[in-house]
């Protein structure tokens, strides 16, 4: 039987409640890999915040709205960096990390995949 938005959306809603890192859903024909939060190190010292999960990457809540953040724009944990939008559900991504944004990966509405790099900080 597969999942219904209702399915996905109370998954999503599960991850963001509870301290739940990470969760794994697998049904006939349908896999749900979601991860929050947790910058990757680097060897110079920058954290990468990755995408959570595959999905169109949204700078900003809404077209022509001011965008989350920019470059310079100095994040904590829970400061909301971007939307992931996946089956038109929209899913906000936390920085996970604190530190200051030195780097945007993905363009505008570009589809990303789990694990992608989004931001680079600084911390």
């Amino acid at each position: 039987m597969p999942l219904t938005d209702d399915d996905v959306r109370e998954i999503l809603r599960i991850i963001d409640e509870t301290p739940l890192n990470e969760l794994r859903v697998e049904t006939d024909g349908f896999e749900l890999h979601v991860v929050k939060g947790g910058g990757g190190d680097s060897a110079d010292g920058v954290l990468t915040i990755e995408a959570p999960m595959l999905g169109t990457f949204y700078r900003a809540e809404s077209p022509g709205a001011k965008p989350f953040v920019e470059v310079g724009s100095r994040v904590e944990p829970d400061t909301i960096v971007c939307i992931i939008e996946v089956m038109k559900m929209m899913n906000s991504v936390p920085a996970g990390v604190s530190g200051e944004i030195v780097e945007i990966c993905p363009q505008n509405a570009e589809l990303v995949e789990f694990g992608a790099p989004l931001f680079r900080v600084q911390p």
